[in-house]
């Protein structure tokens, strides 16, 4: 498989983690209740933080993408741009169960290695 097939292919694998984390996370005892009172872990549930939160999910989905459809200097520079953005998200919007950590270690995983080939990512 050629670069931008391997580095497509890890941010399909990003994006299922990530929503197969919030799936399950659904699950979680307590989690919808407290999703039905407009506050989660302190932070209010607005349009606006929705909002925010599809546009950092977004810059994963495009990455599937984009990837192949940029030539390769701009498709190596957008996607060290968007790890860095989406292990931000990844990082800062997580929570602490254990489904989580397991999940967010395997994105991170797979977004420093479409880091790395990224930054190696010669003609193929």
């Amino acid at each position: 498989m050629n670069t931008p097939g391997k580095i497509s292919t890890l941010w399909i694998i990003v994006m299922f983690n990530m929503g197969f984390a919030d799936i399950l996370g659904f699950m979680y005892p307590g989690f919808l209740a407290e999703i039905g009172t407009g506050v989660v872990d302190g932070i209010a549930i607005t349009p606006e933080f929705l909002l925010l939160a599809a546009v950092f999910v977004e810059v994963g989905i495009a990455m599937i993408f984009l990837t192949r459809a940029l030539k390769r200097s701009a498709s190596r520079v957008l996607n060290l741009i968007a790890v860095a953005l989406t292990i931000a998200f990844v990082i800062g919007g997580g929570a602490l169960t254990l489904h989580y950590i397991f999940f967010a270690t395997v994105e991170v995983l797979c977004m420093g290695y479409i880091a790395v080939l990224a930054w190696c990512w010669r003609e193929d």
